[in-house]
């Protein structure tokens, strides 16, 4: 059961050896619209109406506002 068990992990470990981006892939990545914010014009208008509501600003990776309620 330990040969069968190492055998296994040898055979997979070679697959990891191509994890990451290639440089052919980079031109794609780069693209605007691939970014975490593909529209920076929107999420300022959420942070601004989210601030405006709740009486604080940069509440957007965590819960709670300004009205105590949590």
């Amino acid at each position: 059961m330990k040969a069968f068990g190492l055998l296994a992990a040898c055979l997979a470990l070679p697959g990891c050896a191509s994890v990451g981006v290639e440089p052919w892939q980079r031109d794609v990545l780069a693209r605007p619209e691939m970014s975490l914010d593909a529209n920076p014009i929107d999420a300022a208008i959420d942070d601004h109406i989210y601030f405006s509501k709740e009486a604080s600003s940069g509440g957007r990776g965590f819960g709670g506002g300004g009205c105590g309620c949590n």
